[in-house]
């Protein structure tokens, strides 16, 4: 059946993230019909999912209810539903319960998984960082550690419980390690009794020569230094080859070798959702090795000018001939982009292609410990560049409210030097060690 709403040109838009949301509330005063439909009722802000995974802010405080962002707009709608298929010539959008949205403008906003490099079955030992269940399993792995270190009375296996290996060294892969740097020799310190946290090896792991490959290599060393000073030490031009349930198999330079490690954490990469996939067998567009679509110069599918496709799920190049960047701001814009392009369309004006403006790369490696880079020869590090990732992350926030919590929540933290969301939930981890594993503990030395 044909779930309908209003009768003005009809937008469906599929994912309240960033670029479905922003999308969504460009269009709030056009003469249109919108519904916004997500599996979840919730708008996430992804760049602090790290921090509910480290204990330092709560789920609510990065989780929006799209019902209440979006309340305001009359024109506009949400829906709770999954889109599983696309039949573009009737201009549908089939349902998981067999039910369809029609429409007239589609936007395709559907973001991005963890991607494991065709091995998803380390997904069960490696964690990622793409959804709130992710980041709540995450904190799990990290706090309950050190719990199991605290009772082990084995030096092997207790040491295997403090070693914690981040595999990933770009931005998230960096904020996962300086967070864990500060819980180690800040926040647990003087927690136990049996142990001591500042001893626990955290390891960062990629196979590039350098951490944050998208900035400039100055920013790159001083990123490194400040990882250095937290007790993190990185494993660069390595490649994760095996993770199970004890620790990581990696080849590099010295050979193939084996890290004995209870908490392995995933930020080596992602792929577009599942959704891209029936898109372009409907479509035939082709898609990049990534699951991303390959949009034309207006976002769109070609051959298909009433359908976006945006953010994480897209792959466009710049005027330079590069891909355009999976951030925020690039989904933001892009939502945006599509919104006014649609409007532009309704009134018969020309649509320009679209153009994105780079407004730099920000990334938080601790207290008063980041790196910032923007367009020409501005680079900043240390606690100016700090300010710079707090304000910037502080406006992006979708509420006042969300921006108020998360700056009190900042800073007390920054003053008591305490994270109050060190909650562990779910089902305990499994602490026994099997005979065929009691070997595999040979340690990866680190200067």
């Amino acid at each position: 059946h044909s779930i309908k709403w209003g009768m003005a040109h009809r937008v469906v838009i599929i994912g309240g993230g960033f670029g479905g949301l922003y999308a969504a509330k460009a269009l709030g005063r056009a003469d249109v019909s919108i519904t916004l439909l997500d599996q979840r009722n919730f708008h996430l802000f992804q760049p602090l999912l790290y921090q509910v995974a480290t204990g330092e802010l709560s789920p609510g405080d990065v989780a929006f209810p799209l019902r209440a962002v979006l309340s305001n707009q009359r024109n506009t709608r949400v829906l709770l539903a999954r889109a599983m298929d696309l039949d573009p010539s009737a201009r549908r959008v089939i349902l998981k319960d067999g039910s369809f949205l029609e429409y007239d403008s589609l936007i395709v906003a559907t973001g991005a998984k963890n991607h494991y490099f065709g091995n998803d079955h380390w997904s069960e030992f490696a964690p990622g960082l793409k959804s709130l269940e992710d980041a709540t399993r995450m904190r799990h792995r990290i706090l309950y550690a050190f719990e199991a270190a605290e009772k082990e009375p084995d030096g092997d296996k207790r040491r295997a419980w403090l070693t914690f290996v981040v595999v990933g060294a770009g931005p998230t892969g960096v904020e996962l390690a300086g967070a864990l740097g500060e819980i180690a020799n800040d926040t647990l310190k003087g927690d136990f009794r049996a142990i001591r946290p500042e001893e626990a090896r955290i390891l960062l792991l990629d196979g590039s020569p350098r951490v944050l490959t998208p900035f400039d290599p100055g920013l790159s060393a001083k990123a490194e230094e400040s990882l250095i000073r937290l007790g993190v030490r990185t494993l660069l031009n390595v490649k994760v080859t095996g993770v199970d349930g004890y620790g990581v198999t990696v080849h590099g330079q010295q050979g193939e070798q084996y890290i004995a490690a209870r908490t392995v954490l995933w930020a080596a990469g992602v792929t577009a959702a599942d959704f891209t996939q029936s898109l372009s067998q409907r479509t035939h567009v082709p898609l990049d090795r990534g699951g991303r679509v390959k949009v034309d110069e207006r976002c769109n599918v070609p051959g298909y000018p009433e359908i976006y496709v945006i953010g994480d799920a897209s792959v466009l190049n710049d005027v330079n001939g590069k891909p355009l960047p999976g951030v925020a701001p690039t989904a933001m814009q892009q939502g945006s982009y599509a919104a006014k392009s649609i409007k532009k369309r309704l009134r018969g004006e020309p649509v320009p292609p679209f153009r994105y403006l780079d407004k730099g790369n920000l990334a938080v490696i601790g207290r008063a410990r980041a790196v910032a880079q923007f367009a020409g020869p501005l680079r900043f590090s240390g606690i100016i560049a700090w300010l710079l990732w707090l304000f910037v992350h502080l406006m992006y926030l979708v509420t006042f409210q969300n921006r108020l919590i998360v700056f009190i929540r900042w800073a007390f933290n920054y003053i008591t030097y305490n994270r109050g969301a060190r909650l562990i939930t779910g089902e305990p981890e499994r602490v026994e060690e099997s005979e065929s594993e009691k070997h595999r503990h040979a340690q990866v030395p680190v200067a």
